[in-house]
């Protein structure tokens, strides 16, 4: 099986039923492939397509890390790129900023004035400290072991940041004078991280789960019960895709922290070995591309 789910590609041929793009378009690979005609994909849940779709590029069927690649249900799959959008930054769109935006910010439903920490500052949680800024929280807490990607949530818009091994909890607890944070998103997706980001939480808070557990988590409902704590799951479903692509063309969604390393297709293994050693490397996001998706010209960001 061909791995990947995310790529910007250029259309190089088009089945009969497809109405959206044509070859030569350079467009988005949205991670999530719709049916469009299910119950789920008719509610805006592509994650869940009962037609064929869902989760399925780099799982079921071959995936993006490849010369070529057919992607299903291309009208609802594929989003066609405005020239303002550079590819590198444009392939943040595919996953991680949909996913941070929909399981974390809307399933938290941060507000205003809201304190929010993300837990776990990863490609996933500074996504998620970008798009939180969108709803004018109050301040925005990002813990992690690495001090780089620290320095990089402080960059997207975090006001506090604070290693994992230094006293994460107690440091909420300071600033929010006792109570706790109203919005908690966990990107890590281990046990551990998600236990501390319940303990975090305050009363009538929320628990936006974000990061893929691969073993069991304790639910200490034992102490939730009485508190009325709200926690969310999900898989993204990329409903979300063309506002951020929006977003994007109009400077509104920085990236430039998130791709720290570009490598191109031939030299996948390094790649794979920077992002292995990311606490060496500081690597954040590591995008592989051809000598074709270069930097594209940009407009200025507008004068206040």
């Amino acid at each position: 099986r061909v791995l990947g789910h995310e790529a910007v590609g250029t259309v190089v041929e088009t089945g009969g039923d497809v109405r959206t793009v044509r070859p030569g378009d350079r467009v988005l690979v949205s991670c999530i492939t719709a049916c469009g005609r299910c119950r789920f994909c008719r509610e805006g849940r592509y994650g869940q397509c009962r037609g064929g779709g869902g989760w399925i590029l780099g799982h079921t069927v071959d995936g993006t890390q490849a010369q070529y690649v057919r992607v299903p249900f291309a009208d609802l799959s594929v989003h066609p790129l405005p020239d303002s959008i550079d590819s590198f930054d444009a392939v943040l769109l595919a996953d991680i900023f949909p996913t941070a935006y929909e399981v974390g910010v809307l399933n938290g439903a941060v507000r205003p004035a809201d304190t929010v920490v993300v837990v776990g500052v990863g490609p996933i949680g500074l996504a998620a400290v970008a798009t939180a800024r969108f709803y004018s929280p109050g301040r925005i807490v990002a813990v992690d072991l690495a001090e780089s990607r620290l320095g990089a949530a402080r960059a997207l818009g975090a006001d506090t940041t604070v290693n994992a091994g230094e006293g994460p909890e107690q440091l909420v607890a300071d600033l929010t004078d006792g109570l706790g944070a109203d919005v908690v998103m966990e990107a890590v997706g281990v046990p551990e991280a998600f236990e501390m980001c319940t303990r975090m939480v305050r009363p009538g808070g929320r628990v936006a789960n974000i990061g893929v557990h691969g073993k069991p988590a304790a639910l200490h409902l034992e102490d939730l019960w009485i508190k009325d704590v709200t926690i969310t799951t999900g898989l993204v479903d990329t409903s979300s895709t063309p506002l951020l692509l929006r977003m994007m063309a109009a400077g509104r969604l920085p990236s430039a922290e998130l791709v720290t390393h570009r490598f191109e297709l031939g030299e996948m293994e390094e790649a794979y070995e920077v992002f292995g050693s990311a606490a060496e490397t500081g690597a954040v996001k590591v995008a592989l591309g051809g000598p074709q998706h270069t930097a594209v010209s940009r407009p200025a960001p507008p004068v206040a």
